[in-house]
């Protein structure tokens, strides 16, 4: 054979298997949540913080309060205006009552139809002013409870559960207008990654699908975790937060998807903020005719192998398909158990002669 001294040929059987194909995509650990607690200027001064940085916090507990003096002094105005409209409602039922005492003595006694009329007509009226009486106590009411929301806002709580990573007591407005937080809050469950991946990923990554996530700095090391989601819109996070800050939204003529993931294994050494490189390993879903990737030649766009077939060299034209991380799907050009060249080169050419060869397993 006209081969260069020292080469060998060798050839491996065109195997059916499942091919898995690894997608390579990178993202940024964030927290499972988090709470940006903004000063609100029309409450007025902060009275009082109850937190400090690096404080566990559960959702409910109060992280700081306005100065609530002047609410104050209009929930007890309001709950004596209350009281008022009710003791003039106590009256009233006092004076119904006695009315109703009179009518019933005036009948007992026989006393004229005029008078007996003329009482009932007084009960008639005293009871249209007590039912505006009644509206006003309701109405009292529904301003104590608003008051009391308003008063109860003046006490921030946590909405979650989670520590708290800053405590800005001089929080300042920027030139904008938009303010700094005054605190910021972060999940204490374990975080999760954020990232975009291509339309062309997307369509494959279902969630589930296991995942090595290997945080950039740290060498050497991996944590386990599964996809949570994929979104179905371009360039947008799906559970809020600053995510659309890294999500982006892609360029030129490839569409990026927002994903996450869920970090299965334990996160107490990874922070917020660290990049990371992530492996998703997807499995062929049923068996296909596969080849070494070295055994595909390019001749010009032409996509050919070479099959060993009694001591002689077949050129083939092929078709291939899903390529996985070693091997590469042949749709047309080739037959399982046929033997293909796995290192071919380019003294190789249609009909050569090989009497010297390596089968690989």
């Amino acid at each position: 054979m006209a081969m260069g001294e020292g080469s060998e040929i060798t050839v491996q059987k065109v195997k059916e298997e499942e091919l898995s194909e690894t997608i390579l995509v990178t993202g940024e650990i964030v927290p499972e949540g988090e709470q940006k607690v903004f000063i609100d200027p029309e409450k007025g001064e902060i009275k009082n913080y109850f937190v400090k940085e690096n404080q566990e916090v559960k959702a409910g507990d109060p992280l700081f309060a306005y100065d609530d003096s002047k609410v104050q002094a209009e929930f007890n105005q309001a709950v004596r205006e209350k009281k008022l409209v009710e003791n003039r409602s106590k009256m009233e039922r006092n004076q119904i009552s006695g009315l109703d005492k009179q009518i019933a003595e005036a009948k007992k006694n026989n006393e004229s139809k005029e008078t007996i009329n003329q009482l009932i007509l007084e009960k008639q009226q005293l009871e249209i002013e007590h039912e505006g009486t009644k509206a006003e106590i309701a109405s009292a009411q529904e301003s104590i409870n608003a008051v009391d929301k308003e008063r109860k806002e003046m006490t921030v709580k946590s909405k979650i559960d989670g520590v708290v990573v800053k405590v800005d007591e001089n929080v300042a407005k920027t030139e904008s207008g938009q303010g700094e937080p005054a605190i910021h809050i972060i999940s204490n469950k374990p975080f999760k990654v954020i990232g975009t991946m291509s339309e062309f990923d997307a369509v494959k990554i279902k969630p589930k699908q296991p995942v090595v996530i290997r945080p950039k700095v740290f060498k050497d090391r991996e944590w386990k975790g599964v996809v949570e989601s994929v979104s179905q819109f371009p360039g947008e996070g799906n559970s809020g937060g600053e995510e659309g800050e890294y999500y982006g939204g892609g360029g030129g003529n490839v569409t990026m998807y927002p994903f996450k993931v869920t970090i299965t294994d334990e996160t107490a050494e990874l922070r917020q903020g660290f990049h990371v490189s992530l492996e998703i390993k997807l499995d062929g879903d049923e068996k296909a005719l596969a080849v070494p990737h070295s055994a595909i030649l390019d001749e010009e766009g032409v996509e050919v192998i070479y099959v060993l077939k009694d001591n002689v060299l077949e050129r083939r034209e092929v078709q291939t398909g899903t390529a996985g991380d070693e091997t590469i799907q042949i749709v047309d050009g080739a037959a399982k158990d046929e033997l293909v060249v796995i290192n071919p080169n380019e003294e190789m050419h249609d009909g050569m002669e090989v009497n010297d060869f390596v089968e690989a397993d």
